[in-house]
């Protein structure tokens, strides 16, 4: 089970988020807090859901409105996808790095060009003195 897991009836829910049954129907009818439904079509609120009603609640108190209260949720979901997008790039790369450790590097040359490397190898660079006569 975890925080995403429709297992609370409408009464607890509404026990755990300190509101009224009525309320938590209301915010369904909204659209603010959708909870999962069972077969036979009864409320299953998760603990995330729990967490928004009490974060709604929060926000109610200090006076934003339904409509500013629905747009901070979706912000705030829309922010959890991408984080959880994020973590799971990051462990993807993590994996190519460790299957393939430096197996692409590369050097730029003086003209923009890419030169490839061996892992642990630098470019060499170019020492040359070089005298500047300006145009005349």
């Amino acid at each position: 089970m975890d925080e995403n897991s429709p297992v609370f009836a409408i009464a607890v829910a509404a026990e755990l988020a300190e509101m009224h049954p009525q309320t938590l129907r209301q915010y369904d009818r909204l659209g603010l807090v959708v909870p999962g439904r069972t077969r036979g079509g009864s409320r299953r609120y998760s603990m995330r859901d729990v967490a928004q009603l009490r974060e709604i609640a929060r926000l109610g108190s200090e006076g934003v409105s339904l409509e500013g209260i629905r747009r901070v949720l979706d912000l705030e979901n829309e922010n959890q996808l991408l984080r959880d997008r994020v973590r799971e790039l990051e462990r993807a790369l993590a994996d190519q790095l460790i299957a393939r450790p430096g197996a692409r590097v590369f050097a730029a040359t003086t003209t923009g060009g890419a030169v490839p490397l061996r892992a642990g190898m630098r470019p060499q660079r170019n020492t040359a003195v070089v005298l500047y006569r300006p145009q005349r």
